[in-house]
């Protein structure tokens, strides 16, 4: 019994924190106004961003076809700025739930090459948007101005901890 009583102080300190507010895409994206520039805000650590240090900024643009052109750019830790050429598309009919590939279009066939693009906020005029997944995994604080007023990033925050995100491993990108 005592070392129940000892242990549980601990489980509680490293259990996940339950969400308070359901982790789902927002129920509708007007895609063809979410499409243009966003400058990230915040991101968690992903192993294909650990080289960029700034001014990392996203451009998505619609095609005829229905999926969306993504470049992703940022400046690295030795001045060069990095890109990403890849493609979304939506998940049935949802506008907020997509799928992303960077890998070569050949190998678009392959399930595992497409990873989950949910948009989990946005502001109704567009300002800002969250993105994250199904498994918490990845999560990415965007704006349409190159740095964000730090009350509203602070919100998007705490709403993304309520979401049952791992905020504090969250990464604030300088934008110049």
């Amino acid at each position: 019994m005592t070392r129940i009583a000892l242990l549980l102080p601990l489980l509680m300190l490293i259990a996940p924190a339950q969400a308070s507010e359901p982790n789902r895409p927002v129920a509708h994206v007007d895609l063809a106004r979410y499409a243009g520039t966003w400058y990230e805000q915040a991101h968690l650590p992903m192993f294909f961003q650990r080289k960029c240090a700034r001014d990392t900024v996203a451009q998505y643009t619609l095609r005829s076809d229905g999926r969306i052109d993504v470049v992703n750019r940022c400046t690295q830790t030795d001045g060069t700025v990095r890109e990403a050429r890849g493609v979304a598309r939506r998940v049935g009919d949802s506008t907020s739930q997509l799928k992303v590939r960077f890998a070569p279009e050949w190998l678009g066939f392959l399930p595992f090459v497409w990873g989950d693009y949910w948009i989990v906020g946005l502001d109704d005029g567009y300002r800002w948007a969250m993105v994250g997944s199904p498994g918490r995994d990845y999560l990415w604080i965007l704006s349409r101005e190159r740095v964000l007023d730090v009350d509203t990033r602070n919100r998007l925050v705490e709403r993304a901890r309520s979401m049952g995100y791992p905020v504090g491993k969250l990464v604030f990108t300088p934008q110049g």
